[in-house]
């Protein structure tokens, strides 16, 4: 009989900590439509894609600029005013990650992060130093998820088996990358819904 999966693999950002640029933004645009335009077309996810990827925030800040020089202080803002994205953990899912580090469950991290602002949020959140036995931050590896690298970094450095990890994560591409590579997956929509999903799983939560 195959045994039942026995690690937990989190992703990090609106799994166990808030992430929505909209947070600062809509300060800066009263009116959310255009707060929305800037987020598609001035700032996009793929141009922030590419400091998880590796590029720094000082070379992503200047490429832009020198694109939209009129958003100067809203392109500044997302790097200076970074932490306003992040207004606070997801207690829920804390509580559980306290919960299976207090059974011994092995935990572990895979993150699309940058390398500038992962140090400052484990100085917010300490939960994010001391839970994991290893941390898989995109922009150390310059891979991102879904590609099946970045899940196979953890897996090879920490000896882990596929089929033996669950994985979390908000995002579905993300979630179907796991699965590419064997994993367990639960698609995080919630904490009460992510604890009912653990406990389908054998965990003691």
């Amino acid at each position: 009989m195959p045994r039942s999966p026995d690690t937990v693999v989190f992703d990090v950002g609106n799994v166990l900590i808030q992430w929505d640029p909209r947070h600062l933004y809509s300060k800066l645009f009263p009116e959310p439509a255009a707060a929305e335009r800037f987020l598609s077309e001035i700032l996009p996810p793929e141009w922030n894609l590419e400091q998880d990827r590796g590029r720094s925030f000082a070379v992503a800040i200047e490429e832009r600029l020198s694109v939209h020089p009129e958003h100067e202080e809203a392109i500044r803002a997302w790097d200076e005013r970074w932490h306003e994205m992040v207004p606070g953990a997801i207690e829920g899912t804390v509580a559980l990650l306290d919960e299976l580090k207090d059974a011994g469950v092995p935990l572990y991290a895979i993150t699309n992060f940058s390398a500038e602002k992962f140090p400052e949020c484990i100085e917010r959140f300490p939960f994010l130093g001391n839970s994991f036995r290893d941390t898989v931050v995109s922009a150390h590896e310059k891979l991102v998820k879904p590609d099946p690298r970045i899940y196979e970094v953890l897996l090879e450095r920490n000896g882990l088996e596929a089929a033996q990890t669950v994985f979390v994560d908000d995002s579905p591409a993300n979630i179907t990358g796991a699965r590419g590579v064997g994993m367990h997956a639960v698609h995080f929509t919630g904490s009460d819904a992510l604890r009912l999903a653990l406990r389908d799983h054998g965990f003691p939560v």
